[in-house]
């Protein structure tokens, strides 16, 4: 079939240019001064992965498992790499070579419009669309916190059921190959809550189409498409074999596993519904998707010289540097999050488009996405709609794993663009001018009406901040006016943006001006509406010159205790278990993880936090209790890190170093005994054993380690009696084997969460291995499954190319 490029190819080409271009305009400073985005997440994710890619580097081998945070955990979620794995290379070539992790908003542009094509909508509106939603807020702001995997995981969400539209729309071989590359890629990117957002998207939709097939009297139909894409799911499972295997198993010993003590006041199994729904969005606050400054910002918001707390503050002495670093990072946020990093915002203009969507959009569709937006936000408002979501959280299976349901707000600014322009789509094509009047005028009285509302009524909203209380009343008073000042003018930003895209509508509805280049003009609009408020967050100042140099740099308390070659841990007292920076170089006590091992959460709930405070306390009277750490001492805590310098370096003499042999064995019957004995416990002369699943008794010798890697531990032991040796390891049931002499043996679990072994009388050679099966067993489905994949994609692309061409093309 012979293929007219003007027509067919060059509109999309030109629609993936303006992609590149807006990235390249936004993010120059990255691509041309060598600058990187201050993201926290991936700095503490640097420290964390440091050991790995190291050890990746020297050896060619995977590592698999971390000692370089809590202890020592499976390296899963952490940086492990698969053999045979093509998934980067595909996320590389569909990107067109720009860096992570902004390339994944150029693909959420490119994912966008391929979704909005399969609907028929034309190429300048889906593009437009496009625009839209790869530059809405949320995305922007999980950019600059580091939240990279969520962002590629949502910006999957559009292609993955582009796919699905397509094989409905009788594509299927297309269909079928899309929806699993789609989800293929969502699940490498490892975040299973966006995963699990997706398929309730998923559920909704095939709802809506299986309503309207039975209606037509289709079903057979529907059970064929529905059929192939679920093998196309199951592909896209199995083409990530290796990574899930390794992520389930590793999950039922993680904080997301079940409860391992009575005593817990946490849910049987996954996590309590106070950590779950702590990152709740408030019912109000979901209008910042109308006004963004409607509940205030950020939480450290930048206030003017000339604003009601500037003014408060020089009136009662406040001034100089106090005063501006006050008005640098002002608490003028007061929704229901206990800290935000800015509004979620998507475009006012794309909120009027939704109107028109409701109004114009086919009914199957319109019923879709219309409960996608309603859905994901009542899943956002988590504890703020306690009777729903606590329900949800009991029933629906795996739901309980997950926490900040706020991020379902990334799925609302899915399906606002999306059902906004399949509306204007059809709003262009309907030949009834005075009912697209109508309409038009009925969608900008709903939506500007409203804002106008809003900015009438600001005063009657409480304006009250989190951290109001610890401020003298003639601050917060303060405060609040400027809060509402900051409701007022956006309310006013808000209406100056919809009401030139409904003028252009108009006209163009009127044929004084073209509906393309009216599109043109509300693209135009729609950019510099989220644009600028983007750039409210990230900006040039959330720039930095290699971050990473500057904030792993060696300082002189590191450089110490880096002159020491021997085996141990550190304990940093800074941010102890929210920090990775630590990790980087040490084995830490600390580290920073979503998924920690839950006999350590156990462990740091029940023992350590209680005993760190204490020695603190002490240390700081000039007592120096290190005999009185019996947790950190089985954990081979040789320093303790107080501060940057030298002098804030202190070396525990207690530790009770790699292995030892205890004297006595104290026998218990309980994860909640064993635990609450450590405490009681002198843990170098005494070991606890859970008698109802192990056995052992006291021996006598010595232990030394000979070698040292992630994966691999030797030691040798003479003992002059044959008995238990503890390690100063975590105990994981998974992956690890251990030989004496060149013979298996059993690991034991000692003071609750460390590794033992009973050893014989005499010299003998110890060699732990951690050599997990989930990671082997699913590396060659995962890799045929993947060559799979791209080989449909490749003859479903070529074979109805032509056709596919004139997607979004209108007379």
């Amino acid at each position: 079939m012979q293929v007219n490029f003007k027509q067919q190819i060059l509109p999309h080409l030109l629609g993936i240019v303006s992609f590149y271009i807006l990235i390249v305009m936004y993010f120059s400073p990255i691509l041309f001064d060598g600058k990187m985005i201050f993201q926290n997440d991936i700095l503490q994710w640097e420290g964390s992965a440091k050991e790995m890619i190291d050890f990746r580097k020297e050896t060619g081998e995977e590592g698999l498992w971390t000692n370089s945070m809590f202890g020592g955990m499976p390296a899963y979620l952490v940086n492990t790499e698969y053999p045979g794995d093509i998934s980067r290379a595909v996320i590389s070539t569909i990107t067109l070579g720009l860096p992570h992790p902004i390339n994944g908003l150029f693909f959420g542009m490119v994912s966008m419009y391929i979704l909005l094509m399969t609907f028929r909508v034309r190429t300048e509106i889906s593009i437009m669309g496009a625009w839209a939603f790869a530059f809405n807020t949320f995305h922007m702001l999980s950019l600059e916190a580091g939240h990279n995997a969520k962002i590629w995981a949502i910006c999957l969400v559009p292609l993955i059921l582009a796919g699905i539209n397509m094989a409905f729309n009788g594509k299927k071989l297309l269909g079928f190959a899309i929806t699993a590359m789609a989800l293929m890629l969502q699940i490498r990117f490892n975040h299973l809550q966006i995963t699990y957002y997706t398929l309730i998207v998923v559920l909704i939709y095939a709802i809506g189409q299986l309503t309207y097939y039975i209606k037509e009297k289709r079903l057979p139909e529907f059970g064929k498409i529905a059929g192939i894409l679920i093998i196309g799911g199951l592909i896209a499972v199995g083409a990530n074999a290796n990574r899930l295997m390794s992520v389930l198993e590793y999950g039922k010993y993680s904080i997301r596993g079940e409860k391992l003590l009575e005593t817990a006041d946490e849910n049987e199994a996954g996590l309590s519904k106070e950590y779950a729904f702590s990152w709740s969005q408030g019912k109000l606050e979901s209008l910042t998707l109308l006004v963004p400054n409607f509940s205030g910002g950020a939480s450290q918001e930048g206030l003017g010289s000339d604003s009601n707390a500037a003014e408060a503050l020089q009136q009662n002495g406040v001034s100089g540097a106090q005063l501006s670093n006050f008005l640098q990072g002002a608490p003028t946020y007061w929704g229901d999050q206990p800290f935000t990093g800015g509004p979620i915002y998507g475009s006012i203009i794309m909120a009027f488009l939704f109107v028109i969507g409701i109004i114009y959009a086919p009914k199957r569709f319109r019923n879709i996405f219309v409960a996608i937006t309603v859905l994901s936000l009542m899943l956002a408002w988590g504890k703020n709609l306690a009777w729903f979501n606590y329900t949800l959280f009991d029933i629906l299976p795996g739901y309980n794993k997950f926490r900040a349901v706020s991020m379902a707000l990334g799925i609302t600014l899915f399906a606002v663009p999306v059902l906004g322009c399949i509306g204007l789509e059809h709003l262009y094509a309907d030949n009834d001018k005075q009912k697209k009047t109508k309409a038009l005028l009925l969608s900008i009285g709903m939506v500007g009406g409203f804002v106008l509302l809003l900015i009438l009524l600001a005063g009657a909203f409480g304006f009250k901040g989190a951290a109001d209380a610890s401020f003298p009343n003639w601050l917060t008073d303060a405060l609040r006016e400027d809060r509402k000042a900051m409701l007022r003018n956006d309310a006013l930003r808000s209406l100056a943006f919809i009401l030139p895209s409904a003028l252009l509508i108009f006209l163009a509805i009127k044929g004084k001006v073209n509906y393309r280049y009216a599109t043109l003009g509300i693209a135009i609009l729609v950019v510099a509406d989220v644009w600028t408020i983007n750039k409210r967050y990230l900006n040039d100042d959330s720039l930095k010159k290699s971050p990473s140099e500057s904030y792993f740099a060696p300082t002189p308390a590191d450089k110490k205790i880096m002159q020491d070659d021997e085996y141990f841990r550190v304990l940093n007292l800074q941010n102890t278990f929210k920090e990775a920076r630590t990790s980087y170089r040490f084995h830490s006590i600390g580290g920073y993880h979503g998924a920690k091992m839950r006999r350590y959460q156990d462990l740091i709930d029940r023992v350590l936090q209680t005993e760190i405070s204490q020695f603190v306390k002490k240390a700081q009277e000039g007592n120096f209790d290190y005999a009185n750490l019996p947790a950190l001492n089985m954990l081979n805590t040789k320093y303790i890190l107080a501060g940057n310098s030298e002098k804030a370096v202190f070396q525990n003499p207690e530790a009770n170093g790699p292995a030892w042999f205890p004297q006595e064995i104290v026998s218990v019957n309980s994860n909640d005994e064993e635990i609450s004995k450590i405490s009681q416990i002198n843990t170098k002369s005494q070991a606890t054993i859970n008698t109802n699943e192990y056995k052992a008794e006291a021996g006598a010798g010595t232990v030394s380690i000979k070698s040292h890697q992630p994966n691999k531990l030797e030691y040798t032991i003479n003992a002059s009696k044959a008995g238990l040796v503890v390690f100063s390891e975590i105990y994981y049931p998974e992956g690890w084997t251990v030989t004496i002499n060149g013979e298996k043996s059993d690991i034991l679990r000692t003071n609750y969460l460390l590794r033992g072994l009973v050893v014989p009388k005499g010299q003998s050679e110890i060699v732990f291995k951690f050599e997990p099966t989930s990671y082997y067993r699913g590396s060659f489905i995962a890799v045929s499954c993947q060559y799979f994949i791209i080989l449909v994609l490749i003859v479903g692309f070529i074979l109805p190319f032509t056709k596919y061409a004139n997607y979004g093309r209108k007379g």
